[in-house]
């Protein structure tokens, strides 16, 4: 039996596999625990069946953060993931750690058609590099090198580069952004959830003064507020969340138009994770696109980039199985 994992911020998902057969699966909550050993810990209690006790040919987790020397401290919690500890407590020497992106990306490239939601009509469809974006509780890339014959994934951190503001409104955005984060503003700090709520304190700061008072507590309320923005735009047609997320949108087109040109994702530009699934209608409203394509002179080189949002919530768990198979080969 193979466990994978995806591991992020927010939740953690964990699952046993026998073959493609799913055999236990479970959800955890991740800031309930103070170490990924103590949640783990949790889940084999939960899956013990009729006293058999597991044994694991293969286990592939995808962590949200770096991995080095094959372990992982984590960038939105306090965790510290070793391989050699989770090796201990599975007795299986066969563990390994890669990044939830790379995960992800394993998992995109194993999904079928059917699961994703094109944002581009006018793609060409070809073979060749691929980009991968996921906004959540933080922001993860990833890179997908085809070499002619086969693709190779490639983990990296781009979502903590510098946010380079594109028109007046965002320069506003990055100097308001800096009395909260002086040293650095990335990226992954505004296309987020914490992104939504940071672009909507702007908003609301420079333009938006009043808000109605459902809203306001309907915010009070909210355990997401990010979330909360959303919906609130979506169901009430909010004239100010609607905003926070067109411009969340064009932001997110940005980046992902920025690591396009950085790999020349002729293949397709992929977005994972919680919030393009969520948000999908206004990452169709033409907003994403337009920061997509705002690259001057290379615009045409991004104009037939098929741009995809996958809909499979538990893409990273999947990509995870399926980099634990190649694991046994």
């Amino acid at each position: 039996m193979i466990l994978a994992g995806d591991i992020g911020g927010t939740k953690t998902l964990l699952a046993i596999f026998d073959g493609e057969k799913t055999v236990f699966k479970q959800h955890f909550d991740s800031a309930n625990y103070n170490t990924f050993q103590e949640l783990l810990t949790n889940f084999l209690s939960l899956c013990v069946f009729a006293g058999d006790e597991l044994t694991f040919t293969s286990v592939c987790l995808g962590v949200a953060g770096p991995i080095m020397n094959g372990d992982c401290e984590t960038t939105n919690l306090p965790w510290k993931l070793k391989c050699d500890e989770i090796s201990k407590q599975l007795k299986t020497e066969n563990v390994i750690l890669i990044n939830d992106l790379e995960a992800a990306a394993w998992g995109i490239l194993s999904l079928p058609k059917s699961d994703f939601v094109s944002l581009n009509s006018n793609a060409e469809v070809q073979i060749g590099n691929c980009a991968i974006l996921a906004a959540g509780t933080g922001l993860g890339e990833a890179i997908v090198f085809y070499d002619g014959a086969k693709h190779h994934v490639i983990a990296n951190e781009g979502g903590h580069t510098d946010f380079a503001p594109t028109d007046a409104q965002q320069i506003a955005l990055l100097s308001f952004m800096q009395t909260r984060y002086p040293e650095h503003v990335s990226y992954e700090r505004l296309v987020s959830g914490v992104g939504i709520e940071a672009i909507f304190d702007f908003l609301r700061h420079t333009q938006y003064p009043e808000i109605s008072p459902e809203l306001e507590t309907r915010l009070q309320n909210a355990n997401d507020k990010a979330a909360a923005i959303s919906l609130f735009a979506m169901e009430n047609g909010d004239e100010l969340c609607r905003a926070a997320m067109q411009l969340f949108a064009k932001i997110y087109g940005a980046e992902a138009g920025n690591l396009a040109l950085k790999c020349l994702s002729y293949g397709g530009v992929y977005l994972a994770g919680g919030i393009a699934a969520k948000c999908l209608p206004f990452l169709q409203q033409g907003t994403f696109l337009e920061g997509f394509l705002a690259k001057g002179r290379y615009r045409g080189a991004l104009e037939k980039m098929p741009i995809n949002v996958c809909m499979q919530p538990e893409v990273g768990l999947l990509g995870a199985l399926h980099f634990g198979k190649l694991q046994k080969l």
